[in-house]
């Protein structure tokens, strides 16, 4: 007799211990895909990031995880660019205040460089890099819009509740997961992985 496997699983690892990004991008995976992040991984290492770019950390992330767990693995690094602030916090938008500095450090650091600025335009950009069977790919996303000096909203991380996007009355943290994922710079990248991985024939 003729066993036919029906919806199997296509496994993939997302290289982040951020439980915020890991929920966006679980929302929008396909449901054959089987998807990790470095926690159902029991991984605690910091992958040191010394790219000057963010094409280069995602690929760092991405490479690092595959070539210790040979499993398809993607990563992404995204980053705030500020207008008046020649695109910082940019590559170094996750500690900007320092090395150790949490998210309100970062928000005042932004606000105390952008005091005086007339132009509070900003984007945000994702670019992911998916490691398949050894090969690399990249998908790159992002969402203008511009910067309050007030933190408003509950949902989101990061810098969303100071971001506006642009056509919208609403931080990024006032959005519901699934008004976020309509329009972020990460749901744009992500939605060329998807594509990519369908035509691949993987999903």
């Amino acid at each position: 007799m003729n066993h036919i496997i029906m919806n199997r699983k296509f496994k993939l690892i997302f290289a982040t211990k951020n439980k915020g990004k890991y929920n966006e991008v679980k929302k929008m995976m396909p449901k054959n895909v089987s998807l990790m992040s470095l926690n159902d991984l029991n991984f605690n290492l910091d992958i040191e990031e010394t790219g000057e770019t963010l094409k280069e950390n995602a690929k760092i992330k991405s490479d690092f995880i595959f070539n210790n767990y040979r499993i398809n693995c993607f990563a992404d690094d995204t980053g705030l660019e500020i207008d008046s602030l020649n695109g910082m916090p940019g590559v170094y938008s996750a500690r900007f205040a320092g090395k150790n500095c949490n998210t309100q450090e970062n928000i005042e650091k932004v606000w105390d460089l952008l005091t005086g600025h007339k132009n509070k335009k900003a984007k945000f950009k994702s670019v992911f890099s998916l490691n398949l069977n050894g090969k690399t790919f990249f998908f790159e996303g992002k969402i203008d819009g511009e910067i309050i000096f007030q933190r408003i909203g509950k949902n989101g991380f990061g810098y969303d509740s100071i971001f506006i996007p642009n056509g919208y009355t609403k931080t990024f943290a006032e959005l519901n997961l699934i008004e976020k994922n309509d329009i972020s710079h990460r749901s744009e990248a992500l939605k060329k992985l998807i594509i990519f991985l369908d035509k691949q024939k993987y999903l």
